[in-house]
């Protein structure tokens, strides 16, 4: 936390303003930003900081971040007075767009609208900015931005057909269902609601309002905020509808599309539930998903308390968000990847600004958010053991946490003030603590038994200097893939462990072992090697060579693995040629790979500037797709080097036919023809085609085009990556 403190001190407000005064007609005050903050999606890094600076400010008390605060929200006012419209925004053209589809004329390829990249995306993020900002900081000035900016939306916007509002809403929109909710609770004013209840994706809440799955393919980050508003609006309005989605939700997420770490998707994307085995690569758990689950997860459990919710935000909290976190400098990652000999890669301090850079500013300063609960306001729930001091003014108590957990299974409390009143404090025995609890009260020991909801109470009339002592055991234990038994990763307590890998290049044949254990239980050859820290080195079981694992959240500036194959003897010797060859294969692929396109991906389009004429993307048997007709093509930029022979090799599907023929051009050059008439039936294949040398010679990138023919659909195009030919 203070790391990421220091962090959100070294920026300006100023240059993350500079949008705001620009788009104000107003003279700016300090450069831009790079990274995302000069691209489309400018304006998300303030919203986003907003929120930080006023949640470090409650959890420290440093002023620093209250002016931080107040100036923001200050310099908000008059750019928004400027306008004179009630909305102040950062994004570039964005009057041009909200005009467009204020009309009615709305354009949207999936990731765009009307050209513009997420706009009520980051609109979402300035109002839940504003809205932290009176909430937590008593800005009556955020208040009155806030509630122009939702009359604005609310002016412009709510007049709009069903039909021309889903349409607007296929396009990436963060969490607007929930400001809008929040701007309710706030005003009582029900236009509000209502504005909320229109922000309401069918596309993606009716199949799970009807518990149905039918997110395989879907950009995850895209739903879990729309969740989070439909879990605010059930709080207010009792729409049993709402909480269904939520619960359904949170459910099949956390249960069926969730790794180890707590953390889901993979390059973005979720895919077939139970089906993760083959999904593990270097773009798997985007940061923002957990943080978004974790917001989903504090709602749910506050509505019925729940013990499953809270384990499960100790197990995203410690494996992934404190994994995401460079401890050196505070920067965070994007992905944390969960594939064998990947590294985790951090973003930069003023040039980076992904989204998950601003949901990284928030994650690192909130670590109270979640420790504490009421329950009926009369016992004190204690979900996170975190360092902490907690004062509950009603109750007159105060008590003090301390400890090393999860490096250490002991946690003390401390009494500091209280009433003399009696009260249950109830410890959650968390999912992993097949040993139970052990509670001391001023050095004796109590009845440490949990009840249904896994709660350990102790009553007692509390005086100031009361101790109490908390010990949870921890083992070593296997979690397994579900498509994949032999794919295991290995926890101890809550936490998930790593191998250390090294920096070195990785030979994947030898520096990637499988462990050879007969079915032997864990502790049998995983042993403790620091008395002092968790760390833990396997024993006679590695092939070829055995490993050292430490918790994941310390792994940092070298290659990890989180998942192992785990054999018996007779088993390795059936699939060890197999399963080195395959490694080895992916290996070659990967090192001859100049450019990659995931087709069809928001992120991955955007990078490699896609345009088109009649396109459409769609999602199938778990993966992406594009494709054009009447007339219509898409291109995107590709990577090439000019100083080798290459191919181009695209990934269709094997089942498609019908009306499918078109060119593939590069730099309007006609490379290809190509027709789809069920080459390969139910199964994707590829197509390989050479590159002539004169296409790319001096250059370092080419524009890539699938064309329709008269009447045909180009595509659809599964995946499109260059190579340099064997």
């Amino acid at each position: 936390m203070d790391m990421e403190g220091k962090y959100l001190l070294s920026l300006e407000p100023n240059r993350l303003l500079h949008n705001f005064y620009l788009n104000a007609g107003l003279p700016v005050k300090g450069e831009i930003y790079g990274g995302w903050e000069s691209r489309g999606v400018a304006g998300h890094s303030l919203g986003h900081y907003l929120s930080a600076c006023s949640m470090m400010y409650i959890s420290s008390g440093d002023n620093r971040f209250l002016q931080r605060v107040e100036y923001i929200v200050h310099e908000l006012k008059i750019c928004q007075d400027a306008r004179g419209t009630g909305y102040v925004g950062g994004i570039p053209d964005e009057d041009k767009i909200f005009d467009e589809v204020s009309l009615g004329n709305i354009r949207s390829q999936g990731f765009d609208l009307n050209g513009g990249w997420v706009p009520w995306y980051t609109v979402h993020k300035i109002m839940a900015g504003l809205i932290d900002a009176y909430e937590l900081c008593d800005n009556e000035k955020a208040k009155d931005v806030l509630l122009k900016m939702s009359d604005w939306a609310y002016q412009q916007f709510f007049h709009l057909t069903d039909e021309q509002f889903q349409k607007m809403l296929a396009c990436e929109h963060g969490g607007m269902n929930e400001s809008l909710a929040e701007v309710y609770a706030i005003t009582g004013d029900r236009r509000f609601l209502e504005l909320s209840k229109r922000f309401h994706h069918h596309a993606i809440l009716d199949p799970l309002a009807a518990k149905r799955d039918e997110l395989s393919g879907k950009h995850a980050n895209t739903q879990i905020p729309k969740i989070i508003g439909c879990s605010r609006r059930y709080k207010l309005t009792g729409d049993q509808q709402d909480s269904t989605i939520a619960s359904f939700f949170w459910e099949t997420i956390v249960n069926h599309h969730s790794y180890v770490t707590g953390g889901n998707s993979e390059r973005e994307h979720l895919g077939a539930p139970d089906h993760l085995a083959k999904r593990l690569s270097d773009q798997t758990t985007e940061t923002c998903n957990t943080y978004n689950m974790l917001k989903l997860t504090k709602h749910l459990f506050a509505q019925n308390l729940l013990v499953k919710y809270a384990d499960y935000y100790e197990r995203a909290l410690y494996n992934h968000i404190l994994s995401s976190q460079n401890p050196n400098d505070g920067m965070v990652c994007y992905m944390v990847p969960l594939v064998s000999g990947s590294t985790k890669t951090y973003g930069t301090p003023f040039e980076s600004f992904w989204c998950c850079t601003g949901t990284g500013m928030e994650n690192h300063v909130k670590y109270g958010e979640a420790i504490y609960f009421k329950e009926n306001d009369e016992n004190l729930l204690v979900n996170l053991y975190i360092p902490s001091r907690l004062t509950w003014k009603e109750k007159g108590l105060t008590i003090r946490q301390e400890g090393r957990y999860p490096e250490e299974s002991i946690i003390d409390f401390t009494i500091d003030e209280a009433s003399g009143d009696e009260l249950y404090l109830k410890f959650r025995l968390p999912w992993w603590a097949n040993k139970g609890m052990k509670i001391q009260v001023n050095g004796k020991n109590m009845n440490a038994e949990a009840d249904e909801n896994r709660y350990v109470s102790i009553s007692g009339k509390w005086i100031k200097g009361d101790q109490i002592k908390v010990e949870i055991p921890m083992h070593l234990y296997l979690e397994t893939m579900p498509d994949d038994l032999n794919n295991t990763a290995i926890l101890y307590g809550p936490m998930v462990l790593a191998a250390e890998l090294g920096t070195k290049n990785l030979d994947p044949g030898y520096d990637i072992p499988v462990l050879i254990t007969n079915n032997r239980p864990v502790d049998e050859w995983l042993k403790r090697s620091d008395k002092n820290q968790v760390s833990f080195v396997t024993k006679g079981v590695g092939q070829p060579h055995d490993l050292s694992l430490i918790p994941f959240y310390r792994m940092h500036h070298q290659k990890h693995m989180v998942y192992f194959d785990l054999f018996s003897q007779s088993k390795w010797a059936e699939k060890k040629a197999e399963y080195q060859a395959e490694i080895l294969r992916q290996q070659q692929i990967e090192k001859r790979t100049v450019d990659k396109m995931a087709i069809g991906e928001m992120q991955a389009e955007r990078d490699h500037n896609l345009l088109g004429k009649n396109t459409t993307t769609g999602d199938a048997f778990g993966r992406k797709w594009r494709d054009a007709s009447n007339g219509g093509w898409f291109s995107f930029e590709m990577e090439v080097n000019e100083n080798a022979a290459m191919d181009m090799i695209c990934t269709y599907w094997g089942s498609d036919g019908g009306n499918r023929e078109f060119d593939i051009l590069i730099d309007g050059v006609k490379l290809a023809w190509q027709k789809l008439e069920r080459n390969v039936p139910d199964q994707f294949f590829d197509v390989s085609y050479p590159i002539p040398e004169e296409l790319v010679k001096g250059k370092s990138k080419v524009t890539v085009m699938f064309r329709a023919l008269a009447g045909e659909t180009a595509g659809g195009l599964f995946g499109c990556q260059i190579l340099i030919k064997e």
